[in-house]
């Protein structure tokens, strides 16, 4: 493995880190403050390119790899995790699932518009009594003529009180079970379609979570994704990525934390010496910096595995290593960093009480923590 970024992502690191600085971190206050959404960041990311990350130019998209992604990922959560989840569910969930799985006539109607930032999506899968266990879902969508009726109810799903376009999984074939699942296009313009209530969250606040209702909502069949029925390879198709994504933003908050930590330790003098040459603070500042970097290779490891196209059981499971490391790695860096800024770090005045309470949900979102020390240890077992 060559542990090297090429010089076209160095540039790009750097120039999504002068952008992160520049534009996005300005606003992270107010964004989790008024949790709004951040359009005036989505669309300008959009203007870069970066929606479209891994999409090829001939549908409006950078023609970039998941290396990129993750890149692009790692600053952004290092200033705002709402910006950064803005760019994630649009440029992973719904653009690069889409050019995987959708049809010429679906790509290009909405990967040109989704990549400029005209368009918001997201993916909707979550439901009341089916989440980890996805497959238990009871939304059923029904083949009528030429189109489908969807009836049912999603929640916690990212951007669904703003989204223009999701990726919807139903059941259409409930006697078969997983087997019997289709993905589906979705619009907010489509009869049926009711955007429910909006969450009031912990953190990711400028990242609106609500619910979706499906009343009788009618779906062109062309808009199904994939084949009737195969709902499930559209799913796993992009778990692998997505775990990975979380790794990288984990890392990126993370990152963002311990960084103002250190800078906060050499600046901050008790007793007659910043608080950096006290022993226990180093110990923190040390065990934070080296975790940073394990995480970030086994992000790195499987995302480089990713553009080559390998689907294994290897590349499954480095997919899970590096979610629950980088995800539990993140709580304990931001739980250090608020300890090291002791009363300061429990007040707004600076960033990590707000990155604390973000880094919860990545040991929930995109498999638990306990969802992936089960995949793990069933692989491991298979070794014994």
């Amino acid at each position: 493995m060559d542990f090297n970024l090429t010089e076209e992502q160095l540039l790009l690191r750097e120039t999504v880190r002068k952008f992160a600085k520049k534009d996005v971190a300005p606003l992270a206050y107010e964004i989790d403050r008024d949790e709004k959404f951040p359009y005036e960041n989505f669309k300008k990311m959009g203007e870069m390119g970066l929606l479209g990350i891994t999409v090829p130019t001939e549908y409006g998209g950078s023609g970039g790899n998941y290396m990129d992604m993750m890149i692009v990922g790692e600053e952004l959560a290092a200033v705002c995790m709402s910006t950064c989840i803005a760019f994630g569910a649009n440029a992973d969930l719904f653009n690069d699932n889409l050019y995987r799985n959708g049809s010429e006539k679906l790509k290009k109607k909405y990967l040109p518009p989704m990549c400029a930032g005209e368009m918001i999506g997201g993916i909707a899968m979550t439901e009341p009594e089916a989440g980890s266990d996805v497959t238990s879902m009871k939304t059923r969508a029904e083949l009528k003529g030429d189109h489908y009726v969807l009836n049912g109810t999603k929640t916690f799903i990212t951007n669904g009180p703003v989204g223009d376009a999701f990726i919807v999984y139903a059941k259409t074939d409930p006697e078969r079970g997983p087997h019997g699942i289709s993905a589906f296009v979705v619009e907010r313009k489509f009869p049926g379609f009711i955007a429910g209530k909006k969450f009031e969250k912990m953190g990711w606040r400028g990242s609106p979570t609500g619910e979706l209702i499906f009343e009788d909502c009618i779906v062109p069949q062309e808009n199904l994704l994939g084949e009737e029925n195969k709902g499930v390879f559209v799913q796993m198709s992009g778990l692998n990525t997505e775990r990975l994504f979380m790794g990288a933003i984990s890392v990126g908050v993370a990152r963002g934390t311990y960084e103002v930590s250190l800078q906060y330790a050499k600046e901050r003098t008790q007793f007659g010496k910043p608080i950096a040459m006290f022993q226990f603070i180093q110990d923190k500042l040390v065990n934070m910096a080296v975790e940073i970097e394990a995480a970030r290779l086994l992000v790195h490891k499987g995302a480089t595995m990713a553009d080559k196209g390998e689907r294994g059981r290897e590349t499954n499971l480095l997919a899970s290593y590096a979610k629950l490391y980088a995800s539990e790695m993140c709580m304990r860096a931001t739980t250090e960093a608020v300890q090291i800024l002791g009363g300061y770090g429990y007040i707004k005045e600076f960033p990590v009480e707000r990155m604390m309470r973000d880094a919860k949900i990545h040991t929930i979102g995109g498999g638990t923590s306990e969802i992936q020390k089960m995949i793990i240890i069933r692989d491991l077992l298979k070794t014994v």
